[in-house]
C-alpha cells in the first residue's frame, strides 16, 4: 500500500499539478472519516500519512486515569509501557492504529484522492477563469449530452446550453467555437464553465476584439438590444469629434463588421449612432426607417415615444414582425409607439368644380348641373352673375330662361 500510495502521490502533483500535502491531508481527513469506527472509540482521532513514507498511523487523545478508562482513557500502567514519566490526569496522544488498517485504507485513499483530484481541479478551474467572467473565450467542442455541448476550454470543460446556442448553428466534435463566459460553478460534478453565444456581451467583446477605437476608449457602446441569430442593434459615440463612431465600427469596405456577422452565422447588425437628446436617439434608433417627427410623452412618470411616419415608412419602422420597433425599444430603454401620418388628400380640379357647383346650387336654390352650366361659362359667384345681369346669363347655351328668373329672384330675395 505504501508504494502504490505514494506512486499515485507523485503522479498527481507532477502531472495535474496538485501539491502533496494538499492530497496527504485529503487522505487523512478520508481516512478518519470512512474508518473512524475500526480505529478506536475515542472522540478525539486523528490519522496522519508520511508523504516520504506513505506510512499511515492513527492516533487517539486519551487521558491517562488509574481506574477502569472510558473510551477517552487509559490507564497508567498501559500508558508508562511507552512513556515512562506520564502521570494521572495527562492528555496524550497514543497510536491506536489497527492492525487491518492496511486494506481499508487502500481502498478509502483513492477514493480520497480521486475527491480531492476533483475538487482541486475546479478550484484551480476557479482560479484561472475568475477574472476572465464576461469575456470570449476560446475552445473545442467535444460532445453533445441532452441538447447541450460540451466544450474543452484546454483546463476546464464549458457547457453551452441549447437557450444560449444561435439558432440554426451546428457543429461537430472538433471544431473551435467561442463564447462569453458567464460563471464559473464548480460546485458541481459536470463542466465548470458556463457559456453563452446569444448573451449580449458576446456581441459588445466581439467589438472590442474587432475595433481598435472600441479597445482603446475612443469609440463606446452605449448599448445593445439583441434577439440572437436574427438582429442586432449597437448604439456607439465618440469621444473624439473627429472619429466617425460609425465608421469605424463598419470599418474600410465594411470589412470590421462582415467579421462580427460570420461570428454571428450571418446576424444581422444595426449599428446607431449615440445621442443625448431622446427624440434625436430614437430617430436613430429606428433607423433604416425615416421618421417625421418624435414626441416626448409622460406616462405614469415613465417617458414614451410618439414617433410618426409616413405610410410608406411605416414598414420599415415596424419592422418584420414588429422587430425594429422592438429591438430600438430596448435599446433606447423606452416604449416606442408608431404612429402613421395619413397624407393629407388634395383635392383635383374635378373635385374643386363639383364642390363649387353643389354650393351655388344651394344658394340659387337651382339643379346642380345648372350651377356647372353657369361655372363652366365662367360665373362662379353670385356676385359674378349679378354683375353679368339676366340678359347674359339667358345666353349661356342650354340653360332654361326660367331658371334664371329663378336665379335672380333668389338673388334678389338674398339682398
Amino acid at each position: 500500500m505504501n508504494n502504490e500510495l505514494l506512486t499515485i502521490l507523485e503522479y498527481i502533483e507532477q502531472e495535474r499539478g496538485i501539491k502533496r500535502e494538499v492530497l496527504v491531508k485529503a487522505v487523512e481527513s478520508a481516512l478518519l472519516s470512512a474508518s473512524r469506527k475500526s480505529i478506536h472509540p475515542a472522540s478525539s482521532l486523528k490519522v496522519e500519512v508520511d508523504p516520504n513514507t506513505g506510512e499511515i498511523r492513527a492516533w487517539a487523545k486519551l487521558e491517562v486515569v488509574d481506574t477502569l478508562p472510558s473510551n477517552d482513557q487509559l490507564l497508567l500502567e498501559r500508558a508508562q509501557e511507552k512513556i515512562s514519566d506520564v502521570k494521572i490526569g495527562d492528555v496524550i496522544d497514543w497510536e491506536v492504529t489497527p492492525k487491518n488498517f492496511g486494506r481499508i485504507a487502500a481502498q478509502t485513499a483513492k477514493q480520497a484522492i480521486m475527491q480531492q483530484l476533483r475538487k482541486a481541479e475546479k478550484e484551480i478551474v476557479r482560479d484561472e477563469f475568475a477574472d476572465r467572467i464576461g469575456q470570449i473565450i476560446n475552445g473545442t467542442v467535444r460532445r453533445f449530452e441532452s441538447g447541450n455541448i460540451i466544450i474543452d476550454f484546454q483546463k476546464a470543460e464549458g457547457v453551452l446550453n441549447s437557450k444560449e446556442k444561435i439558432y440554426g448553428e451546428q457543429y461537430m466534435p472538433g471544431d473551435r467555437i467561442n463564447a462569453v463566459l458567464l460563471k464559473v460553478d464548480i460546485s458541481g460534478g459536470g463542466p465548470s464553465l458556463v457559456v453563452s453565444r446569444t448573451h449580449p456581451n458576446f456581441v459588445r467583446r466581439l467589438f472590442e476584439r474587432e475595433v481598435s477605437e472600441i479597445h482603446d476608449g475612443i469609440v463606446e457602446i452605449m448599448g445593445i438590444a439583441r434577439e440572437a441569430g436574427s438582429r442586432t442593434k449597437i448604439a456607439v459615440k465618440s469621444n473624439d469629434p473627429r472619429i466617425d463612431p460609425v465608421g469605424a465600427c463598419v470599418g474600410l469596405r465594411g470589412i470590421r463588421v462582415k467579421n462580427i456577422t460570420t461570428e454571428l452565422s450571418g446576424e444581422r447588425i444595426d449599428i446607431v449612432p449615440y445621442d443625448e437628446d431622446l427624440a434625436k436617439y430614437t430617430t436613430n434608433a429606428l433607423q433604416p426607417a425615416k421618421v417625421q417627427s418624435v414626441k416626448v410623452i409622460n406616462k405614469g412618470g415613465r417617458d414614451e415615444l410618439n414617433v410618426y411616419v409616413t405610410p410608406e415608412q411605416s414598414r420599415l419602422a415596424f419592422g418584420k414582425k414588429a422587430q425594429n420597433v422592438r429591438l430600438s425599444s430596448k435599446l433606447i430603454m423606452h416604449n416606442i409607439n408608431i404612429i402613421v401620418n395619413e397624407p393629407v388628400h388634395e383635392d383635383t380640379l374635378e373635385d374643386k368644380i363639383r364642390k363649387a357647383s353643389h354650393g351655388l346650387a344651394e344658394a340659387l336654390g337651382v339643379k346642380e348641373d345648372t350651377a356647372m352650366k353657369l361655372i363652366s361659362s365662367g360665373y362662379v359667384s353670385i356676385e359674378g352673375i349679378k354683375t353679368a345681369g339676366a340678359d347674359e346669363i339667358n345666353s349661356i347655351e342650354d340653360i332654361d330662361p326660367e331658371e334664371v328668373e329663378n336665379i335672380f329672384k333668389a338673388i334678389n330675395e338674398g339682398e
